[in-house]
């Protein structure tokens, strides 16, 4: 968000100023700025590309994100939004010279409607700890990314993340019913809606998917599934990779939908 250009540069005035700002909307605990503090945000998942943050800040409510955003919008600085970090894009790459907004903290599954199937969740919700949450219900959130155990419902909406599930249920885009984010200038939105349909422009998987460059997502209302009565397993050998593809259009033109298809050659089965 809010990306100058890469030869962008703080001099130590203005990073002090950043640093003091942040000091003053949250506890000095959840500003981080030395080295020590700052490495272990140099990266996500896509480890290849490493870049100390100028400060991270670690915000636990809505309205610290507001003022955080303000603050950086007023003073001209880059905002890096970061989940869980998982991801293999470099999404939540950090600016050397910009603030990484880490959403750990915002870790609540705030309501779950059975009757709707529905979840009101905050970004930092692990993706696995939903369907955890709603098992007793016979419910489940289908989009499961390989890192699913660990990555959280903020950055799926980022990333627009999939996984094994859909084929079936789709990406994280026709999952979600609605998102509530914050603007560069600290302007709350919401998109989508709990209903079938919204009035205006559907901006909301113009969001999904923008990897946090515009807004910081505080909250998300997610759908959930009923679990399957049975659930069976089926492996196919072919001889050739070809036969295996034409054998998945196969399937899928039969009008049989499987919850989830992998297709692994030798090489891939052997690692």
């Amino acid at each position: 968000m809010n990306a100058p250009t890469e030869d962008f540069v703080l001099n130590a005035a203005q990073r002090a100023e950043v640093i003091a700002g942040l000091n003053q909307i949250l506890p000095a605990h959840a500003v981080l700025h030395e080295v020590e503090d700052t490495k272990p945000y140099e990266c996500d998942g896509l480890s290849l590309f490493r870049q100390l943050p100028m400060v991270v800040a670690l915000p636990e409510t809505e309205d610290q994100v507001v003022q955080i955003l303000k603050l950086a919008n007023r003073l001209n600085v880059p905002v890096v939004a970061r989940g869980a970090g998982t991801g293999l894009s470099g999404g939540a790459q950090p600016h050397k010279h910009g603030i990484l907004l880490g959403m750990a903290k915002f870790n609540k599954i705030l309501k779950v409607d059975v009757q709707s199937r529905s979840a009101v969740v905050q970004p930092g919700v692990r993706n696995l700890a939903i369907s955890e949450a709603v098992a007793q219900h016979q419910l489940y959130y289908a989009p499961d990314p390989s890192s699913q155990i660990a990555c959280t419902i903020g950055g799926n909406v980022a990333e627009n993340s999939g996984g094994v599930h859909c084929l079936k249920y789709g990406l994280t885009v026709h999952n979600v019913l609605k998102v509530r984010a914050i603007t560069i200038e600290g302007e709350i939105v919401e998109f989508g809606s709990e209903a079938p349909d919204a009035p205006g422009l559907e901006l909301m998987n113009l969001v999904i998917g923008s990897e946090g460059m515009l807004a910081v997502v505080t909250e998300v209302t997610v759908k959930l599934v009923p679990k399957p009565a049975l659930a069976q397993v089926i492996m196919a050998s072919f001889d050739d990779v070809a036969n295996a593809g034409n054998a998945v259009a196969a399937v899928i033109a039969a009008g049989i939908i499987p919850a989830g298809l992998e297709m692994m050659d030798k090489r891939a089965s052997q690692m």
